[in-house]
C-alpha cells in the first residue's frame, strides 16, 4: 500500500478529519487512485458542508463535524447478532464497518454468472466487472459527502448481473455497523451492475451491533441497462447513536423499470440523498419512502429525479412521522431536460406530526424545459384529523389507540408497497410496537 502521507500531493484531509489517512493500492486502477486523491482535496477545501449553503440549510452537521472520529476497524460479529436482522429464503451478503464478511455471508445457489460479493476482492479479481461503473455514475463536484466516501472507501458490496439472467431470490446486503470504544467512521461502496433484461430483488439494510457513536457514510450505484428490472429496498434501523450520510445514484437506461422503498426509522441524524437519472427513453422509476423519527432525532430526505430522454414515468411519494422534538427535511426536485417530450412525473410529499415541537421543512420543486409533459408535485404538513379521531372514540375507541390507528393507516400505504413479504411483515411488526396501543391496532387490522 503506498500511503498519502509520502505521496507528493499530501491531501488526506487531515484538517477536516485529522485521524484519518489515504492509502493507495497499487493494484487499484490508476483513473481511481486519481479520483481518490482528487476527492480528498476537494473535502479537505470545503470540509462537511454548512446551513449556509442551500442544499444544507435545514441541516447542521456541526455535531458531526465536532466529533474526534477514528477508522472503523475489522471487528468480529458473531453470526448471533445479526439474526435478529435477517430475513428467510434470501442470498445473503454481509459487510461490517464497510468490510465485506464472506464468514458471515450466505452467497450458495446464486444462477450462473451473477457476482454477488466484496468490492475489494471483485477490483482485484473481475476488474472487467467493476472499472466500467465504479465512481463513474456518482460524482463528487459539490458533493462533499461523496467526496468522503470515493476518497476513503475499502470494500463493500458488488452485485453483477449479467444479461438475461433472474434471479429468484432477494439479495439482502446487511451493512452492520459495529461501534467501539472510541467514535469511528466507515465508509460501504456498493455497487450493481443489471445487465440488459435482468430481473432481481435487492434488499439494503444498515443495522447496528453494539453501542457507541459511529458514522457511516456509504454510496450505493446503481446502473441497469435496457429492460432491467430491479425492486430495491433500503431499510435504515440503526441506534439513535449512529450518524448516517447517504447517496444512491441511479443511471436508468431504454424501457428499464426501477422501484425503491426507503424505510427509516434509526439514526440520530441522517441524509438521504437520492439522484435518479432516466437516460433511456421509455425508462419508469418509482421512489417511495416511510421516516418515523422521535425525540431529538433529524431526518433529511434530497431527491432529485432528471428525465433526460422521452416517454419515461417518475412517481415518488415520501410519508414522515414525526413525534417528541424531531425534524424531517424534504427537498425533491424532478428536472426535465429539453427533448424529453412526453415526461409523466409526480412527486409527493406528506407528513404526520404528531408533537406540538415536531418540525418539517417540505420543499418539492419543477424544473422543466419541454413543453409535452405532465407532471405534478405538492406537500402537505399536519397533525391528525379531530374529527376522525372524535369519530372513532364515538365508536368506544380509546384517545390514545384511536390516534394510533390513524397514525398506522397513514403508515401502512407506504408499507402495503413493499413486494417482499417478509420486509412487509418486519415493517407492519414495527409499526405495532412503535405506536401506542399497537395490540389494539393488531387487533383492528
Amino acid at each position: 500500500m503506498t500511503t498519502l502521507s509520502t505521496h507528493s500531493a499530501t491531501v488526506a484531509a487531515r484538517r477536516r478529519l485529522p485521524h484519518l489517512s489515504l492509502d493507495l493500492s497499487p493494484a487499484e486502477p490508476e483513473r481511481l487512485r486519481d479520483l481518490r486523491l482528487e476527492a480528498a482535496a476537494l473535502f479537505d477545501e470545503s470540509g462537511f458542508p454548512t446551513t449556509r449553503e442551500e442544499e444544507w440549510r435545514f441541516t447542521n452537521l456541526a455535531p458531526i463535524a465536532k466529533t474526534e472520529l477514528f477508522p472503523a476497524e475489522r471487528v468480529s460479529v458473531e453470526t448471533a447478532e445479526i439474526e435478529p436482522f435477517l430475513f428467510p429464503d434470501c442470498h445473503l451478503a454481509v459487510v461490517v464497518n464497510g468490510r465485506f464478511a464472506p464468514e458471515l455471508s450466505k452467497l450458495d445457489g446464486l444462477p450462473e454468472g451473477v457476482y454477488v460479493g466484496g468490492l475489494a476482492a471483485a477490483m482485484r479479481q473481475h476488474p472487467d466487472r467493476v472499472e466500467p461503473k465504479l465512481a463513474r455514475l456518482a460524482g463528487f463536484a459539490n458533493r462533499p459527502t461523496v467526496a468522503l466516501n470515493t476518497a476513503f472507501f475499502a470494500d463493500g458490496c458488488l452485485i453483477s448481473l449479467p444479461k438475461g439472467v433472474v434471479v429468484e431470490k432477494p439479495i439482502h446486503v446487511l451493512l452492520v455497523g459495529a461501534p467501539e470504544a472510541r467514535a469511528t467512521a466507515s465508509f460501504p461502496r456498493n455497487l450493481i451492475v443489471g445487465g440488459e433484461s435482468c430481473q432481481a430483488t435487492v434488499i439494503e439494510q444498515f443495522v447496528t451491533v453494539g453501542e457507541g457513536r459511529y458514522l457511516t457514510v456509504p454510496v450505493t450505484e446503481i446502473s441497469l441497462a435496457a429492460n432491467a428490472v430491479v425492486d430495491h429496498y433500503k431499510l435504515q434501523r440503526e441506534s439513535t447513536d449512529a450518524f448516517h450520510l447517504a447517496t444512491l445514484q441511479l443511471e436508468l437506461d431504454r424501457d428499464g423499470n426501477f422501484s425503491s422503498h426507503s424505510i427509516s426509522w434509526g439514526g440520530d441524524l441522517v441524509r438521504n440523498d437520492v439522484h435518479a437519472v432516466l437516460a433511456g427513453e421509455g425508462g419508469e422509476a418509482t421512489l417511495n419512502g416511510l421516516y418515523m423519527v422521535d425525540g431529538t432525532q433529524l431526518i433529511d430526505h434530497h431527491m432529485r429525479v432528471e428525465h433526460v430522454a422521452p416517454h419515461c414515468d417518475s412517481h415518488e411519494l415520501y410519508k414522515g412521522i414525526l413525534e417528541g422534538r424531531a425534524r424531517a427535511v424534504f427537498s425533491g426536485r424532478i428536472y426535465v431536460h429539453k427533448g424529453a417530450q412526453k415526461t409523466d412525473a409526480k412527486q409527493t410529499n406528506r407528513n404526520l406530526l404528531l408533537s406540538k415541537q415536531a418540525v418539517c421543512n417540505s420543499n418539492p420543486q419543477l424544473e422543466i424545459f419541454a413543453d409535452d409533459v405532465k407532471c405534478t408535485h405538492g406537500s402537505t404538513v399536519g397533525q391528525l384529523d379531530e374529527t376522525a379521531v372524535f369519530y372513532l372514540r364515538s365508536r368506544g375507541i380509546g384517545e390514545e389507540a384511536a390516534k394510533s390507528l390513524l397514525t398506522y393507516a397513514f403508515a401502512v400505504d407506504i408499507v402495503e408497497r413493499v413486494k417482499v413479504p417478509a420486509v412487509r411483515r418486519e415493517l407492519e411488526e414495527f409499526l405495532f410496537r412503535r405506536l401506542p396501543r399497537g395490540e389494539v391496532v393488531r387487533q383492528a387490522v
